[in-house]
């Protein structure tokens, strides 16, 4: 019997193995990185051993050092969670050898789907429909070229052993190619470590449904349900939910019979998701993940199955706890990835440290997968997901009421989010109606990242915040007071940088003046949670006031508000080089030679950050004077990277 379990992972996955291994009565060991030292899962661990500095090359991807630490420790097993060394075969070869049980399929199952050229040939001797598209080593510029042509455009280039859409390209016009082809290696390179890539015919609005798998020691092997995960960014899935809907009885049947033989075929042990592009009521095999899934949540959720709890049996030798004829499906489930970014901004990373972080109350149907808390910081080194957020409900509609209302109880402060973009998502009406294809959010991007805030009422409560705060602080300074005169209101206008509001004080009520509307207020502040009543309606909301801006979470948005201090600059005063580095990261590609002659929108230097690649242009038509880094170097973020002088 399994006794004692190394997670070789960090964040909300670290955790969520945790939680189900310890209620299986296993001791918890935990890894982390000098950036992780006092991360949740460290915390939450029995036991937790420092492997190496932040970039997880250094670290999270060193098999050497996760051994070492699981003979040190006393572990029996190791599970790899999702990403870093979930999909090496090398690693789980040097579990077995070692002796120590590895949480997923064998060395060699990993093997052969690790090659998304080698996995091609398993399905078509599996008798499983594939996408045209070229699936070899040759990997010469001029010979891919080639077979791009014969492909036929739109072609799509992909990373042959990555995932998560890094080392991907769309390709729509021939002179695209070559530029597209060196980006993708780039990135393969730099996830996976290796730049293979295969070519795919580009397949217009399909939709992304996967089915999971789960196999045993003794020859059994199920599926348990689909799922669909059509709305996706940056080929990164966003919002996920199970079954997959508007599948006929008999196409929910054959993906999962198929799924099965492809499990069937490279002798799969453990937890495994089949991915098919669905095309109507056609289906074609995109790959399979050796691995749990990010999105398993929603799988446990309509099963009512532990996933983890599955893959721990399983890797003890025992048989499945269900047969097929077992599993049942129960109403519906949606999760969507809360992630530290800025839609606004192309989704946009970002990094920096939860000053405020609030989830919705524990509740039947909602549930929260998170491996940070307030205070802690998302860091420039690992993905930037925040929580994942799952929820429940007797069928779709209910489902997807259920998480809009939990995503507008999700507040954090401190840096931008995804949640306001997961809330309008969640909420259109052709979401609402079905799942849509897998361009959906590329078509609806403006319309969906366009805010739909309600400036005019998050500026009264940003006031209210204001107010309640100077009142707690019994601040009485003159300074602070504009028209004061004896015995009557006293009148003050708010530091706002970027907002004219005026406030007069009567009794225990304030009267708001902005943009020629006057609003009557009372209000309350208690730490973060502040309680308005305005104009006779009662708001509640979470603030954070810093000496900087005042932060206010109402719903699902997020709004600041810049206040005038010694350390304010206007946002006109200082905008953003354009050629400035968005966060931190790598510089990996000068495009143009110093000196150059180049136009407004032309791709000037590539920078590789939190594992993907972005590229700056040219603000204006100029002279390309110099690059202020090497490529390979580190940058902070802000930084400049080149240097353009006007023409």
């Amino acid at each position: 019997m399994l006794k004692k379990i190394l997670i070789a992972n960090r964040g909300e996955i670290a955790c969520r193995v945790m939680r189900s291994a310890k209620r299986l009565g296993l001791s918890t060991v935990a890894v982390y990185s000098d950036a992780d030292a006092n991360a949740m899962h460290v915390q939450q661990a029995d036991e937790a051993y420092h492997i190496g500095p932040a970039p997880s090359k250094d670290s999270y991807l060193v098999a050497e050092r996760i051994l070492d630490v699981a003979k040190r420790a006393g572990a029996d097993c190791i599970h790899p969670g999702y990403g870093f060394l979930s999909e090496n075969e090398a690693f789980a070869h040097a579990c077995e050898q070692a002796d120590i049980a590895f949480i997923g399929p064998l060395a060699s199952s990993i093997e052969a789907m690790g090659s998304k050229t080698r996995a091609k040939e398993i399905m078509a001797e599996a008798n499983v429909p594939l996408v045209p598209g070229y699936y070899g080593k040759q990997q010469d510029t001029d010979f891919l070229a080639q077979e791009a042509e014969k492909v036929g455009y739109p072609v799509l280039i992909k990373a042959a052993y990555g995932g998560g859409g890094k080392g991907m390209r769309v390709v729509r016009e021939a002179s695209e190619f070559i530029s597209a082809l060196e980006g993708a290696k780039r990135e393969a390179a730099a996830s996976f470590g290796n730049d293979l890539v295969l070519l795919e015919r580009f397949v217009d609005k399909p939709r992304h449904v996967e089915v999971q798998v789960f196999a045993d020691s003794h020859g059994n092997c199920v599926y348990l349900g689909d799922r669909d995960c059509s709305l996706q960014r940056r080929h990164q899935k966003v919002i996920e939910e199970a079954p997959a809907p508007d599948l006929s009885a008999e196409l929910r049947r054959e993906m999962g019979e198929a799924a099965v033989r492809c499990a069937q075929a490279i002798n799969y042990r453990g937890a495994g998701t089949v991915e098919f592009l669905l095309c109507g009521d056609e289906f074609f095999f995109m790959e399979m993940n050796t691995r749990l899934q990010v999105e398993h949540p929603v799988t446990e959720m309509v099963t009512d199955q532990d996933l983890v709890e599955w893959q721990i049996r399983v890797a003890n030798n025992e048989v499945l706890p269900l047969t097929q004829d077992e599993i049942r499906l129960s109403g519906h489930s949606f999760e969507a990835r809360i992630y530290a970014e800025d839609p606004q901004e192309n989704f946009m990373p970002c990094s920096g440290v939860l000053s405020h972080l609030g989830f919705p109350q524990a509740k039947d149907g909602v549930r929260i997968d998170t491996g940070v808390q307030q205070g802690d910081e998302i860091s420039p080194f690992y993905d930037p997901m925040i929580a994942k957020l799952i929820v429940h409900g007797r069928d779709r509609r209910t489902a997807l009421l259920k998480l809009r209302s939990a995503l507008a109880e999700v507040h954090l402060a401190g840096l931008k989010s995804n949640i306001a973009f997961l809330h309008h998502l969640a909420g259109h009406p052709a979401f609402s109606t079905t799942a849509p294809d897998t361009h959906f959010i590329d078509t609806q991007t403006e319309t969906l990242t366009a805010s739909q805030a309600p400036n005019d009422l998050l500026v009264c409560l940003a006031s209210a915040a204001y107010l309640a705060h100077q009142q707690a602080e019994k601040v009485t300074s003159p300074w602070q007071l504009s028209g004061f005169k004896l015995n009557q209101p006293r009148r003050q206008v708010l530091p706002f940088a970027d907002h004219l509001v005026i406030a007069e004080a009567s009794g225990n009520q304030w009267q708001v003046f902005y943009q020629d509307l006057d609003h009557t207020m009372d209000v309350r502040l208690d730490g973060h949670s502040l309680v308005a009543n305005l104009d006779g309606k009662r708001l509640l909301a979470d603030v954070v006031i810093t000496e900087e801006q005042i932060t206010v979470m109402f719903g699902p948005y997020q709004f600041d508000v810049a206040l005038k201090s010694k350390h304010y600059v206007s946002e006109h005063e200082h905008q953003e080089a354009p050629l400035a580095a968005p966060l931190n990261g790598t510089v990996v590609k000068h495009l143009q030679s110093v000196g150059a002659q180049v136009s407004k929108g032309d791709p000037v230097v590539v920078i590789e950050a939190m594992k993907m690649e972005y590229t700056l242009n040219a603000p204006f038509d100029g002279t390309l004077t110099s690059y202020c880094f090497d490529e390979g170097e580190l940058v902070s973020h802000g930084a400049m990277l080149a240097i353009v002088e006007e023409a």
